[in-house]
């Protein structure tokens, strides 16, 4: 239904208020309607694995989509202040001149030169038969054309000449097409242009290499010994139709770059099955920390078979922390499964990972979806990774994002506890990033 609003809303602005009827009109309406049914059939058939072809096609026109709403929709407020001061000017208009016509119009005789200051005069033409037409006298033309006259200039400039109209100057160009057409076309042709730059722009962007975000977060309990101890954060990798083997390759030269203590994978890693998508998840093997990698579930596993993913995670040498927790030195990092793992018969389970441990050690907590400090807060959690949000990934979506999720992007502090959140180094959809680049976080621990 909401998919079909908007191409509703695009085929009004973009094919009907910019083609008059006829042949145009027609094509457009049929691709509005291809591209009406086509993004629905992505969305479920790409998923689903039957559709696979419609991957790229789909997912672009569905990012294209969006950003021509988005425009639109803004370009609307200007586009309602001008047609307002059209008809403010055409009702202006129509008033001054009812105000200043005489009841009774002057035909001016033979021999007049001008007109009194104010009186509108109606030039008749006569027959071609009749005496004197053509002729001058008194060095004015009798029955020539409207506008031809000696005063034809002053006229045709005041508009209170034969054959202006206030109505059809707001309304119509130079060229005889209504303003509002050239009015719609303009903002059409602007909102396709803009729409696709910022679309290419995220296509490069989503497919390149993901960007390092470095930060220092001070954690009160940790010793001196672990100060400067560093975790590589990477979420949301989404391995799918979309990214092939180069994906991993990229992400895993970019984690081992930091030469990270340890490496935390928090969720969303696949979107499809082992089968489909092993081979390109073979990099995740080539992973080098000093501590160790790890993984917690994410909701998108709980789409591709969860159990044969942890598995093969754990085949890469890849280690899951299925709600339990591992001592590295004076650390503990406890990871829960994902808070959609519950309709999978796979909860988090916050007091089995976090319960019985030594409160007087620091606590960093992997945990897919930022939302659930809200369950770990009441264990005493010092810091919790999280992924999920792709911080908005498509901007301004990423206003959405905040209405679900307590921080979409960065370190935030929610009930108490502080959560870093990491944009993913992948994307879901649309292989579409703006305003939120694909990034490994770095995350320095330091001794208050």
């Amino acid at each position: 239904m909401v998919i079909g609003l908007i191409h509703f809303y695009l085929w009004k602005r973009l094919v009907k208020d910019t083609l008059p009827p006829g042949r145009a009109r027609r094509i457009g309406t049929i691709v509005a309607v291809v591209l009406t049914l086509l993004a629905p059939a992505t969305l479920i058939g790409v998923r689903s694995g039957a559709l696979a072809f419609l991957a790229w096609p789909g997912y672009l026109w569905i990012a294209l989509m969006f950003y021509l709403l988005v425009t639109l929709a803004v370009l609307e407020i200007p586009r309602l202040a001008v047609v307002l001061v059209w008809r403010s000017r055409r009702r202006t208009g129509k008033g001054s001149a009812s105000g200043t016509a005489p009841s009774d119009p002057v035909v001016p005789a033979a021999g007049d030169t001008q007109a009194e200051a104010g009186q509108v005069l109606t030039l008749v033409e006569a027959p071609e038969d009749s005496p004197g037409n053509g002729e001058k006298s008194g060095g004015s033309t009798v029955g020539a054309a409207p506008g031809t006259g000696p005063n034809s200039g002053t006229d045709a400039a005041s508009g209170t000449g034969a054959g202006s109209g206030t109505g059809a100057d707001d309304t119509s160009g130079g060229n005889g097409i209504d303003r509002r057409v050239l009015l719609a076309r303009g903002a059409a042709i602007f909102a396709g242009l803009t729409a696709a730059g910022i679309t290419g722009y995220g296509v490069k962007t989503a497919t390149g290499g993901p960007q390092i975000a470095r930060i220092q977060i001070p954690l009160a309990k940790l010793p001196r010994a672990m100060d400067g101890t560093r975790l590589a954060v990477v979420s949301d990798i989404h391995l799918g139709p979309l990214t092939g083997m180069n994906h991993a390759r990229r992400i895993v030269d970019v984690i081992n770059s930091v030469q990270a203590d340890i490496v935390c994978v928090v969720g969303d890693l696949v979107d499809g099955s082992v089968a489909e998508l092993g081979r390109f998840a073979a990099p995740l093997a080539d992973i080098q920390s000093r501590q160790g990698a790890y993984f917690v579930t994410g909701n998108h596993e709980y789409y591709s078979g969860f159990q044969e993913w942890v598995d093969e995670v754990a085949r890469l040498n890849i280690r899951p922390l299925r709600n339990e927790r591992v001592e590295l030195g004076a650390l503990d990092l406890a990871g829960v499964n994902d808070l959609g793992g519950a309709d999978a018969g796979d909860p988090p389970d916050f007091a089995r990972a976090l319960g019985d441990r030594d409160t007087a050690r620091p606590v960093v907590l992997m945990a897919h979806q930022p939302v659930a400090v809200h369950d770990a807060a009441p264990f005493g959690v010092d810091l919790q990774v999280s992924g999920h949000t792709h911080g908005g990934q498509m901007a301004p979506f990423n206003l959405l994002v905040g209405l679900e999720q307590p921080v979409t992007s960065g370190l935030g502090t929610v009930d108490g506890v502080p959560v870093y959140v990491t944009n993913g180094a992948g994307f879901w959809g649309p292989p579409v990033r703006v305003g939120a680049p694909p990034q490994v976080s770095v995350i320095e621990l330091r001794t208050k």
